[in-house]
């Protein structure tokens, strides 16, 4: 699997956080809280294998920044959470951090291979 497959991997597991935090708020019913601990063992099972071929540092910095900003877009549209412009000003910053120590790592793992 190259660099590009573990950082879908990240990703992926990005995405199956904002699930599992999304349920620990929002269960209510023990079928809830079954699929919550589903998406917990699901979401760190794969960053776990991202994090096999990834910069660990890196991988996690992407894997929380990815699930802080998909939470709060996720309360936003679906949950009815006010917006903030300030809010979406700081996931933007925190989308771009997250965008580039994605660039400098892979940078980084290119120049450690020559």
């Amino acid at each position: 699997m190259n660099n590009n497959k573990h950082w879908l991997l990240v990703i992926l597991a990005g995405v199956i956080e904002v699930v599992w935090v999304t349920g620990l708020k929002h269960s209510t019913f023990w079928w809830e809280w079954l699929i919550t601990i589903i998406a917990i063992m699901i979401s760190f099972k794969v960053l776990i294998e991202a994090a096999k071929h990834l910069p660990l540092g890196t991988v996690y910095a992407v894997f929380t920044g990815l699930g802080t900003a998909g939470t709060v877009l996720t309360e936003m549209l679906v949950f009815g959470e006010p917006v903030n412009v300030l809010k979406l000003l700081f996931i933007a910053t925190l989308a771009a951090g997250v965008i580039g120590l994605k660039l400098v790592t892979t940078s980084q793992t290119k120049e450690s291979e020559v």
